[in-house]
């Protein structure tokens, strides 16, 4: 049976999300799914995750997100899918 094909998922989050521990959150929950990417801290006071995998995991971890204790800070969520590139090893907290 062929490989489940690989998407992307970018978030971005609106809310009380920097300085709050958001971003080192999210990497712990990132540690439980099989996902790469990012997640980082926008100008504007956003962060933005972009993590590639299996749709379905994707979607778990998306899910699991807010679970983590964070639906608190999060005011807004905004989530496009997207191509996969192959280029991320790991998930990893980027400035």
């Amino acid at each position: 049976m062929p490989e489940p094909a690989r998407v992307r998922i970018r978030i971005e989050y609106a809310g009380r999300v920097q300085g709050v521990g958001f971003r080192h959150a999210v990497k712990t929950v990132a540690t439980g799914y099989d996902v790469t990417g990012w997640v980082r801290n926008l100008e504007d006071g956003r962060v933005e995750l972009l993590a590639e995998g299996v749709r379905e995991e994707l979607e778990a971890f998306q899910a699991a997100i807010p679970e983590a204790g964070l639906r608190r800070l999060i005011k807004q969520e905004k989530a496009n899918w997207e191509t996969a590139s192959g280029e991320f090893r790991g998930f990893a907290i980027i400035h």
